[in-house]
């Protein structure tokens, strides 16, 4: 194998991640839908042409499909095998989740890339359409209880063939949404963003030449693999539980736990989620790849410093019980996956707290609450406005939590409420910080926020939420207090009304001039509250983040200890 210096390797890391974010960059500014133009929920990398591993992913992307879409390009190097027929400008498109990942509002699209007649690598984009069919606008439905209640299913299938797109398969897609010019154009992005990586390749290549960025390549996913045995190393042996649950699964009332038994033994690491629920007729199931995924990106999150790639999880073992809502089977519902593996990374970063409080935050708030409001214009056109909602974050070893930030499953950002009121018929009464909502501690949590949306199409609307934590709230660690539960409400004619479900409901009528209400949890305090700055507890009161009231009951004694 082609040796390589260090200083060669590093401007090497920096030219492929550069290619990925260039590929990122350019799917934001073509997309038309705003989960992609604004929030960025969508992805893009380099992957290993015989096993799909990941080899380098932007990072502007979201971190959850760091490690999916290593399973997603292994489908498709499954597909082309079987059919035998991998050709340069092929470019396969799907968004099955029991295959790729994630859910069926992410469409993949996976490109060979040929060097000198051979297969080089795999490029991939993906990227969360704003509808692909299904019972509800927007796809986060629910009551589902079969993937076809959600959306319009596409297995592994040829988009482009030799350079070429295939109309036929581009019609059957366009004729699966609601939004076909919105899917058209985030299609089209897609399809720039790899033909520009195919672009950056060919221009690295020939200055660098083959064997040497494959060497680099690999010398990465090595390296990554060192630094993380490492990591290991300095943590101290033994096994650590933590639990947690999600609310329901929006068909029965139940409460629903996943659990994890996190063990270090030297330099390696197991996470075993033995003892979570069982999958479930609702639709927070997720699928095998999707846990594995998970337990990445709360990985990257504990151990920071470490690059995008796969020799990060070398180390590490992920141990999925077979039957269990993590490992969900074809076609059990994966719509509200989020929410899933939002209680994944909780449970993990509560555990971690057990063996290295230094290392994680308090659980953030934990849903990214899906709402979608939809219905029809006066001249006939429909419009779904589906977006997801910020919340607190955890406090930590260091500071306060953040206050209204986005889900630790994603780098995305909460759409701008002048992008939505451009967009929709719609009109926000507030969008402001929740007080009271961050757990207690000597780092406090974050606040979560105040949504009040108001429709104002003539014809009305109709409006669905997938959330989540409104029965169990977002945890406290290393003595830390939790943070307040997620509330949702919506106005009818007699008043104001709240799920049956507490935090999921679909079929919400509204008319002109009513509106629905979301107050989001915080984060989990950190460190036990008498530990806290009796001037830092002030502030926050004067400030309004936290009112008198709950000042007193969570820090007795404050106002006497101010300076």
């Amino acid at each position: 194998m082609t040796e390589i210096d260090p200083i060669t390797l590093a401007v090497l890391s920096g030219r492929m991640e550069q290619i990925a974010d260039e590929m990122d960059a350019t799917l934001f500014r073509a997309a038309f839908n705003p989960i992609i133009a604004e929030a960025h929920d969508a992805s893009h990398g380099i992957y290993h042409a015989q096993t799909g591993d990941t080899l380098v992913q932007g990072k502007s992307g979201l971190p959850i499909f760091v490690g999916v879409m290593a399973f997603a390009v292994q489908a498709v190097i499954e597909k082309a095998a079987a059919d035998g027929d991998l050709e340069d400008g092929d470019i396969y498109a799907f968004n099955d989740a029991h295959i790729g990942g994630t859910h069926l509002s992410d469409m993949r699209l996976v490109q060979p890339y040929f060097r000198d007649g051979e297969l080089f690598c795999y490029l991939a984009s993906v990227g969360h359409w704003h509808d692909v069919g299904g019972a509800v606008p927007g796809n986060y439905n629910p009551a589902a209880t079969d993937v076809f209640q959600e959306a319009f299913v596409l297995p592994p299938v040829k988009l482009a063939r030799k350079g070429v797109v295939q109309q036929d398969i581009v019609d059957i897609m366009l004729r699966n949404t609601r939004l076909p010019l919105s899917a058209q154009g985030d299609l089209n992005g897609q399809l720039g963003a790899l033909e520009l990586g195919v672009k950056r390749m060919d221009a690295l290549l020939d200055e660098y030449g083959t064997d040497t960025i494959r060497a680099a390549l690999g010398a990465l996913s090595d390296r990554a693999e060192t630094l993380m045995q490492a990591e290991l190393s300095a943590l101290p042996d033994g096994r650590w539980e933590a639990e947690d649950f999600l609310d329901n699964d929006g068909i029965s009332p139940e409460a629903l736990p996943i659990r994890v038994a996190l063990e270090i033994a030297g330099d390696r690491m197991v996470l075993d989620f033995a003892g979570t629920a069982p999958q479930c007729a609702g639709p927070v199931n997720i699928a095998r790849p999707t846990a594995v995924a998970t337990a990445y990106v709360a990985i990257k999150h504990i151990f920071a410093g470490l690059p995008a790639n796969s020799g990060v999880m070398r180390p590490i073992e992920v141990r999925i019980p077979d039957d269990s809502l993590l490992s969900a089977e074809f076609p059990a519902p994966t719509g509200g996956y989020t929410e899933t593996i939002l209680r994944m990374i909780d449970v993990i970063f509560s555990a971690m707290a057990l063996a290295a409080p230094d290392r994680v935050v308090a659980n953030a708030y934990g849903t990214i609450n899906a709402l979608s409001i939809a219905g029809k214009r006066s001249d006939g056109r429909p419009w779904v406005m589906f977006s997801f909602y910020g919340g607190g974050h955890g406090g930590s070893i260091e500071s306060d939590g953040l206050n209204h930030g986005n889900a630790p499953i994603s780098t995305a950002t909460i759409p701008p409420m002048e992008i939505l009121e451009a967009a929709y018929p719609v009109m926000f009464r507030q969008w402001a910080l929740r007080p009271d909502s961050g757990g207690a501690g000597r780092h406090r949590g974050g606040l979560g926020a105040i949504y009040e949306i108001e429709v104002l199409e003539e014809n009305g609307a109709e409006a669905f939420l997938f959330g989540e934590r409104g029965r169990f709230a977002p945890k406290g660690v290393a003595g830390g207090g939790d943070a307040a539960v997620n509330v949702f409400g919506f106005e009818h004619d007699e008043g104001w009304g709240t799920p049956p479900m507490v935090s999921k409901m679909r079929g919400i009528k509204l008319r002109q001039g009513q509106a629905v209400r979301l107050e989001t949890p915080g984060g989990g305090g950190y460190g036990p509250p008498g530990e806290r700055d009796a001037d830092a507890v002030g502030l926050d009161v004067v400030r309004g983040l936290v009112s008198e009231e709950q000042a007193d009951r969570d820090y007795p004694g404050w106002q006497e200890d101010q300076g």
